[in-house]
């Protein structure tokens, strides 16, 4: 920021004292409070930022400031289907009131290009220690790079690139996607037809990876003609469903990367006279709440996200407190589920 500049937001904030110093906001707060446990050249350099930035710290603010807010933020985004959030809320929840912190929420709209003084904001503002950052928010460039700016840890949630500097924690995405199309080849299917999910998700090209690996293995050919792009939402499975069927050979069996959009596949099936899954095969990845209660009940894939929002959590409320913490080693399992959606191929030609 350059000298004499203020925070997007209006007035210098802390956080803008801590980045032009090059420390941390605890440093700032201790020159600040006029603290002893601060080398002189440190002081100096944040003292300089404060009259560049024309900072005035805030009294309450001040008589804080060498309090722990015990604060955890979770920056999510404010999606149309709510299941996953709530596990990612009740896991994140159940971290913190195990430590004795409380859980705050930011929701944001996507696409928006306002994000990082979105974020600012609410970290300004709240007063948060740490992030918890569900998918794809982590994979945001100008997210990542202001809380990196801000010294705020993060604990990312399936992210698309892990940083190695941040908590990461994620399930087998690929593995469970590969299980899910062997278990169709297995049943006699050879046109298994694909829906990619939102191309901002890292998860979605995972879970594509693992459906060719599946064909690979059972040495069948990949062809693009059977991948259709989805978005994740209810609308992009029925059209990519529609185009799918409209082949001169269609599949027998669709992937749809999410429960949402084999829901749009059901009800295009249904549309077209399909009885599923006599006529078409459909599965589904998630295990959302509707994967139960449509008709017929759909075989998807079961994450564990409340394990994996708990852990992610709590690993950050660990670091938060000083203790030496990492990554899990390996991602959490997922599980094949069932259910009425999928059948033999009765014929294969």
């Amino acid at each position: 920021m350059p000298s004499g500049s203020e925070s997007p937001l209006g007035k210098a904030t802390i956080f803008d004292v801590a980045e032009q110093a090059g420390v941390s906001i605890k440093t700032v707060s201790r020159v600040v409070n006029n603290e002893s446990n601060v080398r002189d050249a440190t002081r100096e350099k944040v003292l300089s930022a404060i009259r560049e930035l024309r900072y005035k710290p805030n009294a309450a603010a001040r008589e804080l400031s060498g309090k722990r807010s015990r604060l955890v933020g979770l920056v999510y985004e404010n999606a149309q289907e709510f299941n996953y959030l709530k596990d990612v809320l009740n896991g994140s929840l159940d971290a913190c009131e195990a430590r004795g912190y409380a859980l705050l929420l930011c929701p944001i709209t996507l696409p928006n290009p306002d994000i990082a003084a979105r974020i600012r904001e609410f970290v300004t503002q709240a007063r948060v220690e740490g992030i918890v950052l569900p998918a794809p928010l982590g994979d945001l460039a100008a997210a990542a790079a202001l809380l990196r700016q801000l010294r705020i840890p993060v604990a990312a949630i399936a992210p698309k690139d892990p940083r190695p500097e941040e908590i990461n924690v994620s399930c087998n995405d690929g593995a469970a996607t590969c299980s899910l199309a062997e278990y169709l080849i297995e049943q006699g299917h050879r046109a298994i037809g694909f829906i990619k999910g939102h191309p901002g998700h890292g998860a979605s090209a995972a879970r594509f990876a693992g459906y060719r690996r599946a064909l690979q293995r059972h040495g069948l050919a990949f062809s693009a003609a059977l991948v259709r792009q989805g978005y994740f939402d209810f609308d992009s499975g029925k059209t990519a469903a529609s185009e799918l069927l409209d082949l001169a050979k269609p599949p027998s069996a669709i992937v749809a990367s999410n429960d949402d959009m084999a829901a749009g596949v059901l009800f295009e099936a249904r549309e077209r006279g399909l009885t599923v899954p006599r006529d078409l095969s459909v599965v589904g990845f998630d295990d959302t709440q509707i994967a139960s209660r449509m008709w017929p009940p759909l075989t998807t894939v079961r994450q564990p996200i409340v394990q994996m929002a708990e852990t992610a959590a709590r690993l950050l409320i660990d670091k938060l407190n000083g203790e030496a913490v990492q990554s899990p080693d390996e991602p959490f399992e997922c599980e094949v589920v069932i259910r009425k959606s999928t059948a033999p191929l009765a014929s294969i030609t």
